[in-house]
């Protein structure tokens, strides 16, 4: 059994190469010690379609039994209907996939009845300790394994998000990279009226196509060129796991995260008049001034999905978004759904009644760098040095250092797993952003004797 489990134990989820990181009998022990650390009688698990997944789902159930756990097997499943599960039948649950890692990789994403998150704060770093010490021999009664098809009321769920009849005939490219978004996609989109060019739609946990990693330009290649090709409305591109979503226009132009947080703001607002909306610190700002400008309450938050998720408890807020491509739904239990945020950029494109880059014309108001990632050993001792040097500037340390002016800003944050600082920017026009994040680039890599 491979005993490194520094190496796939992170924050949020245990991921690592199979079998060389993870083997039917570590994850056996893992199954084990969740299933005796949630205290549930039952646990769902769902699993993606790699080559990996049959035999590792079975060894999680064959460790939750082993501790008189039940087990709800939803075969495969996307991330987000494993999330839909948990909640609408209450009950803690593993997803079984490593998102857009390549195939040889595997992982398990884990959740609390309600789609509650697990990380490493909140019960993955006691669930390593059982593992490591020694999962406790098996109970006397074993649970069972009941299979439960919950797809159809996954559709359902998802549908109440738009108003269907509203609909105007759309044309739409979807590119699922052979992942789980092949199962789930088509049993939406057949429910609504568009007419859908759906590329590797086939399950094939090899990805023969390209990997299931959109966040990748080059993995949007094929994608821009259908919409180009079926003058779609709209192209979607899923990752592996099909809990993120990424939109381009009808030109193929990229949609940032931000700009489909901002939009499906608009739609959520729609539903729910003031409601509050949160969005982490690395969105543009046109989503606050977008919440504003429909009555809604920006709600402001750390990058990642444990903090959005329990800031969305603490204040009720209806929707949370991340620039990453994870929207976050109170009525999806707070969990993420590429799905469920699609259809509902799709509902305010269908209102709309004009082109996608239209609709979307009024919310791109500034330029963005994206993420530029630099080694440096003293994180914290660099991040210092940099607050030094903007202390003219609006800042603030809710995650890393944020500095704001009038005319532009920018965070800086450590990797919380290598020796990383990650920049991102944004600025009223191109040129200020092109000279700021040279200047921020430069402090952050010692460039000018910092």
């Amino acid at each position: 059994m491979p005993s490194d489990l520094d190496r796939i134990f992170k924050a949020y989820d245990v991921r690592g190469v199979v079998p060389d990181d993870l083997d039917a009998d570590l994850v056996r022990d893992i199954g084990a010690a969740f299933a005796a650390w949630s205290g549930a009688r039952s646990i769902v698990v769902g699993r993606d379609c790699r080559l990996s997944s049959p035999e590792l789902a079975a060894a999680i159930a064959e460790g939750a039994t082993s501790r008189g756990v039940d087990v709800v097997d939803l075969g495969l499943a996307s991330t987000d209907l494993l999330y839909f599960a948990s909640g609408s039948l209450d009950m803690p649950g593993i997803m079984l996939t490593a998102s857009h890692n390549p195939k040889q990789y595997n992982g398990l994403k884990f959740c609390l009845a309600g789609a509650k998150p697990v990380g490493e704060d909140t019960g993955l770093r006691d669930i390593r300790a059982t593992v490591e010490q020694g999962v406790p021999p098996p109970s006397a009664g074993r649970g069972v394994v009941e299979e439960r098809d919950l797809l159809e009321a996954y559709v359902e769920h998802v549908l109440t998000f738009v108003d269907v009849d509203a609909m105007r005939p759309l044309t739409i490219v979807a590119d699922t990279a052979n992942g789980m978004g092949g199962l789930v996609v088509p049993a939406v989109m057949a429910r609504l009226p568009v007419r859908l060019h759906h590329l590797f739609p086939e399950l094939d946990g090899t990805f023969p196509n390209h990997p299931a990693d959109p966040i990748d330009p080059e993995n949007q290649r094929d994608l821009k060129a259908a919409v180009l090709e079926h003058r779609a409305d709209i192209g979607l591109a899923f990752d592996g796991d099909a809990d993120r979503v990424f939109l381009i226009d009808e030109h193929a132009q990229d949609v940032s995260g931000s700009l489909l947080t901002a939009l499906v703001a608009i739609a959520m607002l729609e539903r729910d008049p003031g409601a509050k909306i949160v969005h982490n610190l690395i969105c543009s700002w046109t989503v606050p001034e977008v919440i504003r400008e429909h009555g809604g309450v920006p709600v402001r938050t750390r990058v990642g999905h444990s903090f959005i998720k329990q800031v969305m408890a603490e204040t009720g807020a209806v929707f949370g978004g991340e620039h990453s491509g994870h929207y976050y739904f109170r009525e999806n239990y707070r969990a993420d759904s590429g799905l469920i945020a699609a259809v509902a950029a799709l509902g305010e494109l269908s209102k709309a009644d004009s082109p996608v880059s239209e609709l979307l014309a009024p919310l791109r108001r500034y330029s963005a760098s994206g993420e530029i990632n630099s080694v440096v050993e003293d994180q914290h001792g660099r991040i210092e040095e940099i607050a030094r040097h903007y202390d003219d500037g609006r800042q603030d340390r809710l995650d890393g250092l944020t500095v704001e002016f009038d005319d532009w800003w920018f965070n800086v944050r450590p990797s919380n797993t290598e020796p990383l600082l990650r920049l991102n920017a944004e600025a009223r026009t191109p040129e200020l952003l092109a000279d700021k994040t040279a200047e921020v680039l430069a402090l952050i890599r010692g460039d000018d004797g910092a």
